[in-house]
Order: structure tokens, then C-alpha cells, then sequence
């Protein structure tokens, strides 16, 4: 969950890559997966879809145990708002979601009013798409 992200673990990002566009998203959820390599796109194994990643420097150190390095991965589930919009998340917003507007390499991000199911993005008035009061 993104709540249980510390800055210590994210210290070693240069890069968050986006595969999407972020401005249309209300929300994104993430984690942070251990992954064979510090760069390049990540396999992904989920439900639903990676919208970005994390790089990290030649600094971050792999786990001594498994060999793998910790990165965030950005990711939607079919259910997730911006697929569903009168759906479970209409208003409120998964634990791990955060507003990709607030997101940068080495900073956790945070919920906003956005996040949470306020003010629709300017996509979804675009698509005159509004959500349950």
C-alpha cells in the first residue's frame, strides 16, 4: 500500500516512466514489486494494466536474499474509475491510490480531492461522464 511506501525505500529513483497519459487519471495505484532490474519496462502479472514504473540509479542495491531490487510499478485494475466510472470506486479511492499529479521519483505522492472521487477530471467532463453525488 502506498501509505506503507517510506521515502528510504524509494531514495534510489532517477525516473518514474509513464506509459499513459496522467492528466486523464484520477488515481493510480501503487506498489512496490521486487524486480530482477533496476530499469526497463517490468513484466507485469496483474489484473487490469501498468500505466508506469520506476527507474533507479546504478546506486540501488539488489536483496541479498533474492538478487531483485524494489521499484514502484503504477498500475489500474478493470474495476478502477477511470474503466468504471459509476463503479466501486466512484468516490473513495483503493488504499494504495495516490494522485499521479502529486508523484515524482524519490516522493511517495498522496491522495487529493481528485483522487478521492472530487472534481472529475477534464477528461470525464470532456466525456460528459459525472460521478454520484
Amino acid at each position: 500500500m502506498s501509505s506503507l511506501i517510506t521515502e528510504d525505500e524509494i531514495s534510489h529513483e532517477t525516473d518514474i516512466v509513464w506509459l499513459e497519459d496522467i492528466e486523464v487519471l484520477d488515481y493510480v495505484r501503487q506498489s512496490l514489486d521486487r524486480l530482477p532490474t533496476r530499469r526497463g519496462k517490468p513484466a507485469y502479472h496483474r489484473p487490469g494494466r501498468m500505466v508506469g514504473y520506476a527507474l533507479l540509479s546504478p546506486q540501488a542495491k539488489a536483496s541479498r536474499s533474492s538478487g531483485t531490487f524494489r521499484r514502484r510499478v503504477f498500475w489500474l485494475l478493470p474495476h478502477d474509475r477511470d474503466s468504471d466510472p459509476e463503479g466501486l470506486y466512484a468516490k473513495g479511492a483503493p488504499a494504495e491510490a495516490i494522485d499521479p499529479r502529486t508523484l515524482k521519483a524519490r516522493m511517495k505522492g498522496y491522495k487529493t480531492e481528485r483522487s478521492e472521487g472530487g472534481p472529475p477530471s477534464t477528461a470525464m467532463r470532456e466525456l460528459g461522464i459525472t460521478l454520484p453525488l
